[in-house]
């Protein structure tokens, strides 16, 4: 659901807006909390940094998505949020926000009913981690991305975002994709993968 379906007018009325260039932090962890954020353009990824200085990339936000919804009731953020290309987004005040769920309990609802997605989303992406194969791996994101074909895969973001859904390097991703590709299991095309359809026997 849109965040202008649920979100009060005076609440968006309030939101300012953040315009961002490939690389550049919209937060870091630990800055002081501002909001709920919406991404309006680009992809922004939540990522965090581990012991050895290598980036664990924990979501990648597009258009119409929200982030931050934790820091709405914390007082300070728990990853990093770097724009992964050229962005913009919108920033809902949180005592706006959290003031509009008190008043308005439609709209706490359909809060609750969006993060109940998410959990969903993420518990998919924990499975599909938990595979071994990185083929099988793709396998699982190509059939789970499907569109109304059952077949084809619209990538929104790139490669690379693919790859950090799965856990995977890009390289390692890549050298998936050729292999699938070479035995005819899938057709690849500008920011499409398509699932050939299986033999009949």
């Amino acid at each position: 659901m849109a965040i202008k379906d649920w979100l009060p007018a005076a609440v968006r009325a309030a939101a300012t807006e953040r315009r961002l260039t490939a690389g550049e932090a919209l937060f870091r962890l630990g800055d002081k909390t501002a909001g709920l954020c919406e991404i309006v353009a680009g992809r922004v990824r939540l990522a965090r940094v581990d012991r050895d200085g290598h980036e664990i990339v924990l979501h990648v936000a597009g258009p119409g998505d929200t982030i931050a919804e934790a820091s709405l009731f914390s007082p300070q953020y728990h990853c990093d949020a770097i724009a992964s290309t050229d962005a913009v987004v919108r920033i809902y005040p949180k005592r706006a926000v959290l003031s509009a769920f008190d008043r308005d309990p439609k709209a706490a609802l359909a809060f609750s009913a969006t993060l109940a997605r998410q959990v969903m989303g993420l518990r998919t992406r924990i499975e599909q981690r938990n595979i071994r194969s990185a083929r099988e791996r793709v396998r699982n994101y190509l059939a789970l991305n499907a569109g109304a074909d059952g077949r084809t895969v619209t990538l929104t973001g790139t490669l690379k975002d693919v790859a950090a859904e799965l856990g995977l390097t890009h390289e390692a991703l890549y050298r998936t994709l050729a292999a699938l590709e070479r035995v005819g299991e899938i057709r690849r095309a500008k920011h499409m993968i398509t699932v050939a359809r299986p033999r009949r026997v």
